[in-house]
């Protein structure tokens, strides 16, 4: 029986580096259902605030825990997260995925048709032999979603998923992301795209100098900001 890893909690969580506090006691619940998008200026924290609730880097202070009363390895196996830059194998975009249904303990002889099912879904079955690391960077972008999908996780983490792509790429990985959410995975993101924001958003969460300084349904958020540094945010002026 699969064991539900939702809500996660972060607690007071704090963290610091070279003196500096990035993130200041932070607090929130991340529940299912809703697309949390996170939005904020350069060095407000965002990508931290993923790596933090990915497992990647622990809290200076403070707590973060999932619902699962499980190991560690049984949260993990249960979400993952893309980055702006890919992280690829040295090997073929199937293989890339392959080896994802492999860490999951996938019998061998299932590997292939739920790989290339999965490349089907992303619009890569036809590069399934060409090297990973030759992809475009949309390409790229679509097979770490697509290693992802074949993990079926609860939450999904994207920092900044299409950045940098035309926009004929990022439609395709915002549909992707939206197969995601339809399966009723969890979608935790950053984005710089307000555009993308608006039309992927279900929540806003907004963050200023590693403060949570607003959350808000999207609707509400892009219509009626409640704080300063948000308006001005969407107004485009600069925050320091």
């Amino acid at each position: 029986m699969t064991v539900a890893i939702l809500p996660l909690s972060l607690e007071a969580v704090t963290y610091e580096a070279q003196g500096q506090r990035l993130i200041d006691s932070l607090s929130l619940v991340f529940g299912a259902g809703p697309r949390s998008v996170i939005l904020g200026p350069n060095g407000a924290g965002k990508s931290l605030l993923l790596r933090l609730c990915h497992g990647l880097l622990r809290p200076t202070s403070g707590r973060i825990a999932w619902a699962c009363p499980g190991t560690g390895a049984e949260v993990r196996r249960h979400q993952a997260m893309a980055f702006q830059r890919p992280v690829l194998l040295r090997r073929s975009t199937l293989a890339n995925v392959t080896y994802a249904l492999a860490l999951r303990g996938v019998a061998r002889r299932h590997r292939r048709e739920l790989a290339l099912a999965a490349l089907e879904r992303a619009g890569l079955a036809e590069l399934a032999q060409r090297p990973a690391r030759v992809l475009s960077g949309g390409e790229q972008q679509r097979l770490a979603l697509a290693r992802a999908w074949v993990q079926e996780p609860q939450v999904l983490f994207l920092d900044e998923p299409t950045a940098n792509l035309d926009p004929g790429a990022t439609r395709r990985i915002e549909a992707l992301v939206d197969g995601f959410h339809q399966n009723g995975t969890k979608i935790v993101m950053t984005t710089h795209d307000l555009g993308q924001a608006r039309r992927l958003a279900d929540e806003v969460l907004f963050l200023h100098r590693g403060k949570l300084v607003e959350r808000a349904a999207a609707e509400t958020f892009f219509d009626r900001p409640r704080s300063r540094e948000a308006a001005a945010f969407l107004n485009g002026d600069l925050l320091w």
